[in-house]
């Protein structure tokens, strides 16, 4: 008479259903890259093949996105020394643009940060950089952050209810595969990373979210804080730079 260990004994069905996984996986694996199969409920298909050796920076729209913003961070500073050179915040185009600003500033700014929220590129940090010099540095955080947000639930629940076809056709089927392929490496991680570096699109991984159909409540808690962060800092840095400017 044979005994079986209990600490080895399995069910003959469990075996050939881990049997058939190990196979399919097997199957799944060619040179290098396992294709990640996610099964989402409006039955899209597998959304693309991820190297487990592939790098954040070496995705061309992220490299892309990072030269742009170092591009004009140098055109920013060169405007500023040729503002501080050539006085021009006494100039009368800073007064009319102050009164305009404080009158509308606030509705202003939460508009156009809707609309850069959803992937339209209006440059935020720019926007409350220069509407800090006439706004109080808080309110102003709270409104950009408020309505960058609200554009990227829009963008979550366009990607939730249209799915992959929308999201081909909005940013193209290689930045979509990229985007996946960050949000399968990296997850909630690389978001928050995207949401606390201004020149990283974080709207197109809003897009990937609501493909994926993550919790609601953790993404909005998760768009709100870094962009928060981000805008006090860029806030209280462009009060400063208007007093050093004499704009304000």
């Amino acid at each position: 008479m044979k005994f079986i260990s209990t600490r080895c004994y399995a069910p003959i069905g469990l075996i050939e259903i881990a049997n058939s996984i190990t196979e399919m996986m097997e199957l799944n694996i060619h040179a290098g890259k396992t294709l990640i199969k996610d099964t989402l409920p409006n039955g899209d298909r597998p959304l693309c093949s991820i190297s487990k050796k592939q790098n954040m920076l070496e995705i061309p729209w992220v490299k892309s996105s990072l030269k742009s913003g170092l591009a004009f961070l140098m055109i920013g500073m060169i405007l500023i020394l040729v503002f501080k050179v050539f006085n021009l915040g006494e100039a009368q185009l800073f007064s009319n643009a102050k009164n305009l600003v404080r009158e509308y500033g606030f509705i202003g700014v939460f508009l156009a940060t809707i609309l850069a929220g959803t992937v339209v590129p209006l440059g935020s940090p720019a926007l409350v950089i220069a509407a800090s010099f006439w706004l109080n540095p808080i309110l102003l955080s709270l409104t950009a952050t408020m309505g960058f947000t609200i554009g990227m639930t829009i963008n979550y629940f366009l990607a939730y209810r249209l799915g992959r076809p929308y999201l081909v056709k909005k940013i193209g089927a290689e930045k979509l595969e990229a985007a996946v392929a960050i949000w399968n490496r990296w997850g909630w991680g690389i978001y928050v990373l995207f949401g606390l570096i201004p020149v990283l699109p974080v709207e197109f991984l809003a897009l990937i979210c609501g493909l994926l159909r993550t919790r609601i409540q953790t993404f909005l808690v998760l768009s709100f804080m870094p962009r928060f962060v981000v805008f006090t800092l860029l806030a209280f840095f462009g009060e400063a730079l208007g007093c050093w400017l004499g704009i304000l």
